[in-house]
């Protein structure tokens, strides 16, 4: 069977940077399973794996434009040392859950200089090319209830 809209497909990957460096891998876990077509994945990888089939294996670059997207400005802020009340020591590197006009948002502390803070809103692979070494391990056809709820269920995938 071929990776289509709809399929249920699970996957083993090496995701690199461009300096080679790994970044995330299935090694030594389950495969990663997900929901062809429903917005799973990011949309670079989703659609080199369109047409493949299992026991296929491809190398795919993804753009950061069909990755995580490019670095938002905008999503850097600096913001005064009392937003973070009830936190002792603020570092480089710790994540906040931020309320904004747009909904939540993941940010990173990037750097605090006296009672200001940096923080970065963007996703942390935003602006980079990502490499993904791929082998499909399953492809099948997604029940009538995962098509529904838009992901994979059972094995690899959601229990309700």
């Amino acid at each position: 069977m071929q990776i289509a809209q709809n399929s249920v497909v699970a996957f083993h990957y090496t995701l690199t940077n461009d300096a080679g460096e790994v970044l995330d891998s299935s090694e030594g876990r389950e495969p990663l399973t997900y929901l062809h077509g429903a917005g799973n994945i990011i949309p670079g990888l989703e659609k080199q794996l369109e047409g493949r089939a299992a026991g296929d294996k491809l190398q795919a670059q993804v753009a950061p434009e069909e990755g995580y997207g490019e670095v938002q400005a905008q999503l850097v802020q600096e913001v005064p040392r009392d937003a973070f009340q009830g936190v002792d020591n603020v570092e480089p590197g710790m994540q906040f859950q931020a309320q904004t006009q747009g909904g939540p948002l993941m940010v990173t502390v990037t750097q605090v200089d006296g009672d200001t803070v940096t923080v970065d809103g963007n996703h942390p692979l935003a602006g980079q090319s990502l490499n993904f070494d791929v082998e499909i391990a399953e492809v099948r056809e997604a029940s009538e209830e995962e098509v529904e709820h838009g992901h994979v269920h059972g094995e690899g995938g959601h229990e309700h």
